[in-house]
């Protein structure tokens, strides 16, 4: 895939979040969810058939993939020689049409070529710690993620035995490597529950889990996830989360549902208790200048390539958030509303998970 259909996607693709999220507030939330809820109700047999993880087609990336996107690395960094971790990566929400709960495994080209543009600008910054597997799945439509029905759990329910299925021949092929697992938006939902029921098999190979993009309660979630949270740089076996807001931050849209939901334990969700591990720092609840931040990935002015640009955005950790300041470089206009930076989770920090993943990798070996 060519740098400039990269970053051209990424503008097209925000915007279509952008708008919808900006319906909520100038329309109310029966607009959006009108004209997102997928029709009818939840039937497996929509999605149409399901992968076989043995077979590279059923994957994005993983090893000897042609023309793997999580092999990519920005304008002006150095391909790195690969630790020995295996990293099995899940890819947020692509599919933006409503004409089923759960995109097909074979999806058309839009969709195609937006998780290929994620996997390419997220999973990417883990190649320099090892060997990428990127499963593909039948995703829940982002209806799914604006309903409390039967019909949306069942389509979550739905993707997740793909991601589960994928888990399984990612393990098989891993061996006994230390491994790094991540995920964003519904991915790091996907990668929650994978903690939680598969904890056992990871077998204290887990060097650390990048949950990003999705809250965690420390007190109703965070227990039953068989992984702590990660407090210190080097800490491994752990987990790192975050969402990355701006001044002023208004986080209402994705947390008053979030806090209507029980937790994991049974408890409640509350915004006290929300996980942040700053990416800067790798501490939770850390704060770092922005010259602390080895590279945000920015866009060329005329988006015909990316490149790594050091030292404009420093973070802290505030009541569960990740505020980001300093000057932030053009990365055009797809901030959603609430000064919410969730599309960028990944890019603001890109470098800093890079190293963030090099080092307890090496923490890990020793």
């Amino acid at each position: 895939m060519c740098a400039r259909r990269f970053l051209i996607a990424v503008f097209i693709l925000t915007l279509i979040v952008v708008a919808a999220a900006f319906a909520i507030f100038q329309f109310g939330g029966n607009v959006l969810l009108k004209q997102a809820t997928p029709q009818g109700h939840f039937e497996a047999a929509e999605a149409g058939g399901g992968p076989d993880y043995a077979q590279a087609s059923s994957w994005i990336a993983r090893p000897g993939l042609a023309n793997d996107p999580a092999l990519w690395v920005p304008d002006g960094v150095a391909r790195s020689n690969a630790g020995n971790a295996a990293i099995f990566y899940i890819h947020p929400t692509t599919y933006l049409e409503n004409d089923r709960w759960n995109a097909p495994l074979i999806a058309g080209r839009d969709t195609a070529f937006r998780t290929n543009l994620f996997v390419q600008s997220q999973a990417s910054a883990f190649n320099g710690a090892g060997q990428i597997w990127a499963p593909r799945y039948r995703q829940a439509a982002f209806g799914a993620f604006l309903l409390d029905s039967a019909d949306a759990q069942s389509a979550l329910d739905f993707a997740y035995a793909d991601v589960s299925a994928a888990f399984d021949q990612f393990l098989k092929e891993a061996g006994d490597r230390p491994i790094i697992l991540a995920g964003h938006s519904q991915g790091a939902l996907h990668l929650i529950r994978l903690l939680r029921e598969r904890r056992a098999q990871l077998g204290g190979r887990l060097v650390a889990a990048y949950v990003v993009g999705w809250p965690i309660d420390t007190t109703s979630d965070l227990p039953v996830l068989g992984a702590p949270a990660c407090v210190a740089a080097n800490d491994t076996g752990c987990i790192l989360s975050w969402m990355s807001f701006g001044e002023p931050a208004n986080p209402s849209l994705i947390l008053d549902q979030w806090k209507r939901d029980s937790g994991l334990t049974g408890g409640e969700h509350e915004t006290k208790n929300m996980l942040c591990v700053n990416p800067i720092t790798g501490t939770r609840d850390g704060a770092a200048p922005p010259a602390a931040n080895p590279g945000t990935l920015v866009p060329t002015s005329d988006f015909a390539s990316a490149k790594l640009v050091a030292g404009e955005v420093g973070a802290r950790c505030d009541k569960g958030l990740l505020m980001i300041d300093g000057t932030i470089p053009p990365l055009g206009p797809f901030v959603l509303p609430g000064n919410n930076y969730h599309v960028y989770d990944y890019a603001l920090f890109w470098g800093a998970i890079r190293r963030d993943s090099e080092r307890r990798l090496a923490a890990w070996h020793r």
